[in-house]
């Protein structure tokens, strides 16, 4: 399936700025099972999960584990299962490809070049969520054109050229005040670590705390330029 430009453009001009739980069913209705979204348990993510189950209980949810996670994050994995009842999908990395990585660059090469890390992330990420949207049309994604510098052109319905699907970001116009509020005022379940001065989480070795009044992303691969803060989940 490709959609053209001009009806991208089009869609655009239809959904951004409209209500996301709005569309969020038009999508729903429009692709079915054929349409998922892919969770990293982040505030924006869980807040999709809440719309999207409560407009169907059978919509489709899955997320990476990639091996390297924190503790609370598997703890939030169970939270979101046990509190709308569903069985999260969760991809995992070749292991064959992992061994592979570590055999040759060592179990922490990711902190001596950008190259490696983002090998890394290839391993880890990359490649399970290729096999997450292989039986997909199209994604939903809890991306914000406010959350970094590599994110201020996002669009609420993009084309992702990469794993040629319709790539959907309702929350593209949100800002993060929008966000906590939504999660918080629908006793939406959430990462514990965001309470402990991590407003992004990733990986355990590649993410830290920030302070007060730093990018809310200055914590994601903290030794890299702000420019270069993707895993390569998003190529833009």
């Amino acid at each position: 399936m490709r959609i053209s430009s001009d009806e991208i453009d089009r869609l655009n001009r239809e959904w951004d700025g409209r209500p996301p739980e709005e569309t969020l069913r038009y999508f729903l209705g429009r692709f079915g099972n054929r349409i998922a979204i892919a969770s990293s348990l982040g505030p924006e993510d869980q807040v999709l999960t809440d719309m999207l189950l409560k407009i169907s209980r059978s919509a489709r949810v899955f997320t990476i584990d990639t091996g390297r996670l924190f503790p609370e994050t598997y703890s939030l994995i169970d939270k979101t299962n046990l509190s709308y009842g569903i069985k999260m999908d969760v991809y995992f990395p070749e292991y064959k490809m992992v061994e592979e990585y570590v055999h040759a660059n060592g179990i922490n090469a990711f902190y001596e070049s950008m190259e490696q890390r983002k090998a890394c992330c290839l391993v880890r990420k990359i490649e399970p969520l290729r096999r997450a949207l292989s039986s997909l049309d199209a994604w939903i994604c809890g991306l914000r054109r406010e959350q970094s510098v590599t994110r201020t052109g996002v669009r609420t319905v993009e084309w992702d050229e990469v794993n040629h699907l319709l790539k959907i970001n309702p929350l593209a116009g949100w800002s993060e005040q929008e966000v906590w509020n939504h999660l918080k005022n629908n006793h939406i379940p959430y990462n514990s670590l965001h309470d402990k001065g991590f407003p992004s989480i990733g990986c355990q070795p590649c993410t830290r705390a920030v302070a007060a009044g730093e990018d809310v992303r200055a914590g994601r691969w903290w030794w890299e330029n702000p420019e270069h803060k993707e895993c390569g989940l998003h190529r833009r």
